[in-house]
């Protein structure tokens, strides 16, 4: 699997509102041609959109706008038993999720669609998924191709082979590989390798020893000696191989990079000639394992870990090779644990209880519905988007992104601590920003992906195989622009660094995020905030680092950078301080991307609907709606989407894991350093939603 389908897979799984995703030259914006619509031909806003009732009145705005905004809300909504954590986007997910069952059911009842087509596949797919009884009756049947391929490795000479298809298959064994975007020069593809390895997600599980991780430790133990008992192991047997795992995966923890550290593309990108890294790593055998994985051409491969893969050899040349088939079972069945009989799914969710909190697990056809978006996304988009997303939607979306992106240039252009040749690199590469919106122009073609209702398993191996063989027919071509790290119906945006774009799938384009009826003030709050978020990616810690074209390059001069760093740790400081939990604080500096998004995004967005008020208005009266001002509601807007319960061993993973923060501190962390929050509620200088000059961050 590829570290750009990587990365947004874990998109799709986050918690946040938005994220980074990794993976060319810019050409002008759909956003940049798009005019703005005068005041005059705008219709007067309907004032809808907010939920007044979810406030709390009894708490001062100027105290804590995150109980105020959405404190009636919170006491009232608590996370069903299925989930681990409760907000707005749950409930557009139920919404989307009724639209996208009725699709596939009535796919799934459709056996007359023609051989071949989107409809046909979807259909099957989700039929299959669905069809418990076949499942229980053929147990690990499917798997059985896979467990002999791995049981017939004899000597190290086998391994490049077998370690190749394992990468096919997307087992998530020993590392990740794939092919993705040269960072150093986005008009090409490389080979790239990253660390990987570990089932728990995180090394820290595996090196700290507080009671909570000790905990986490004690039920992957169990989950591996079930899964190993129900491929047949005796309990012994099943005992001593999840040590044999767990060892393994603990000499890779160590020799892992942290998360914080994992946030620095420049020491996550060491180009190699394919020789040297060879010789570096003979026990990868890379010639053999990437003629095997249909790379042959690539002459040298980009490294993200260097010192990672130093363990990985020596892992590979010291270890028995009992121990590493054992280890690569273990993450075979692991990885598909999801599509067997119901034992292996019962095992995997007592897991992922101790991990997450969740109480009970989703229904199987909303499982299925996930998997059908996560191994068919565009197809099944297709007929989502034929569904349920008018074209208007697009346009009115447009509009506004173009309006943010004048509002980020003005603030670029006006910045007090830029200098001119900064300048002009930071608006040449706004101008060059590429902005998707809804699904893609080119959709993907699967026909060469054979789906069947036999089997759930045998359907999920044949996408990953097909979609390997994908990515590596890629290689050697021209970067393909119209992709999209994202399905039509996921609610979840995006900005990808070496692309230089911004990507808001169909998903998010409803409400409560993006509502035509509602007022300029609440769409600019809400799908605004996510628009202004993504956009300023661009110019985060990380993302600054990418110019125009999306390369890693720096085009900073030495005093800006520093002033930037200045002004950013700021805001790391600031995040560290927050502690949702006793013990607990979250990591400003894993954070700190998602926090200067938000904090930048909101800034440029809040002036962006300054400028469209004045249109619409002059200087004239601005209308209240539900006893708010269009400043006040901009505000509210933000703070309802981000409003959220979970449950407390959820966000311990979150704070441990995500580079978002937590809900609460992604609402007041931005506006506690914005005047322009204080002047809209009339804060003052004490106040708790309110910093005092020489604690207040200042970036744009």
């Amino acid at each position: 699997m590829s570290h750009f389908r990587l990365v947004a897979a874990s998109l799709l799984l986050g918690t946040g509102l938005a994220g980074c995703a990794s993976s060319g030259p810019a050409a002008p914006t759909t956003a940049a041609t798009t005019t703005t619509p005068t005041a005059a031909a705008t219709p007067d806003p309907k004032g809808v959109g907010l939920d007044v009732a979810d406030l709390d009145r009894s708490v001062s705005p100027c105290d804590d706008f995150y109980e105020f905004s959405g404190g009636n809300w919170l006491k009232t909504n608590q996370i069903p038993s299925y989930a681990t954590s409760w907000g707005p986007r749950n409930l557009l997910g139920l919404r989307t999720q009724a639209t996208l069952k009725q699709i596939l059911e009535e796919a799934a009842a459709n056996r007359n669609a023609a051989p071949g087509s989107n409809l046909q596949k979807v259909g099957d797919f989700y039929a299959a998924a669905m069809d418990t009884a076949a499942i229980e009756k053929a147990g690990i049947a499917p798997l059985k191709p896979e467990l002999a391929r791995i049981a017939a490795l004899k000597t190290r000479a086998q391994l490049p082979a077998l370690l190749a298809y394992e990468q096919d298959l997307g087992t998530g064994a020993f590392f990740r590989s794939g092919v993705q975007v040269d960072e150093k020069n986005t008009t090409r593809y490389v080979v790239q390798f990253d660390q990987g390895g570990l089932t728990m997600g995180d090394r820290d599980y595996y090196l700290k020893d507080d009671a909570r991780t000790q905990k986490v430790r004690a039920a992957y133990q169990a989950y591996m000696q079930q899964l190993f008992g129900l491929l047949g192991d005796s309990p012994a047997a099943a005992q001593r191989n999840a040590a044999t795992v767990e060892r393994l995966e603990k000499r890779l923890a160590q020799a892992s990079r942290s998360r914080v550290e994992l946030r620095d593309p420049q020491a996550n990108y060491n180009q190699m000639a394919l020789a040297a890294a060879a010789q570096r790593y003979p026990a990868v055998q890379l010639p053999k394992l990437l003629a095997d994985m249909q790379l042959s051409k690539a002459q040298e491969i980009i490294v993200g870990q260097p010192a990672f893969f130093d363990e990985v050899n020596a892992l590979l040349k010291t270890e028995p090779l009992a121990d590493l088939q054992t280890y690569m079972r273990w993450h075979l069945v692991r990885s598909l644990a999801a599509t067997l009989p119901a034992a292996f799914v019962d095992a995997s969710f007592r897991y992922n209880q101790v991990l997450t909190g969740a109480r009970q697990q989703t229904t199987r056809w909303k499982r299925a519905q996930a998997a059908t978006d996560a191994t068919l996304g565009e197809a099944f988009g297709q007929l989502y988007v034929e569904k349920a997303f008018p074209p208007a939607a697009k346009q009115k979306a447009l509009e506004m992104l173009a309006n943010i992106k004048a509002s980020m240039a003005e603030h670029i252009q006006t910045n007090t601590w830029m200098s001119a040749p900064t300048k002009a690199e930071a608006l040449k590469k706004l101008n060059a920003l590429r902005v998707k919106i809804g699904y893609p122009d080119k959709w993907k073609d699967y026909s060469a992906l054979p789906i069947s209702r036999e089997s759930y398993a045998k359907n999920v191996l044949a996408a990953r195989h097909w979609e390997s063989r994908r990515e590596a027919a890629r290689f050697g071509g021209p970067v393909d622009h119209t992709e999209w790290g994202m399905t039509p119906p996921t609610i979840n945006a995006y900005y990808n660094p070496p692309l230089n774009e911004i990507v808001f799938p169909a998903g998010y384009l409803q409400p409560p995020f993006f509502d035509p009826n509602a007022d300029d003030a609440v769409n600019y709050g809400a799908i605004g905030g996510v628009m202004g978020h993504e956009m300023t990616h661009g110019f985060d810690d990380q993302g600054r680092q990418y110019d125009a074209a999306g390369n890693l390059r720096d085009w900073w001069t030495p005093q800006d950078a520093a002033e930037f760093t200045k002004r950013a740790a700021i805001v790391a400081r600031q995040y560290d301080a927050f502690s949702p939990l006793d013990s607990v604080h979250v990591n400003g500096k894993l954070t700190l991307g998602e926090n200067l998004a938000d904090f930048a995004g909101l800034t440029i967005v809040h002036a962006a609907l300054e400028k469209q008020l004045a249109q619409r208005y002059g200087n004239g009266p601005r209308p209240k709606f539900d006893g708010f001002t269009p400043e006040q509601r901009f505000f509210l807007s933000w703070a309802q989407l981000r409003r959220q319960n979970i449950r407390p061993e959820a966000l311990r993973q979150q704070i441990q894991t995500d580079p978002h923060s937590p809900g609460q501190y992604r609402t007041i962390g931005p506006i506690m350093n914005m005047p322009q929050f204080q002047a809209a509620f009339g804060c003052k200088e004490g106040d708790k939603m309110t910093r005092t000059a020489a604690d207040r961050a200042v970036i744009w």
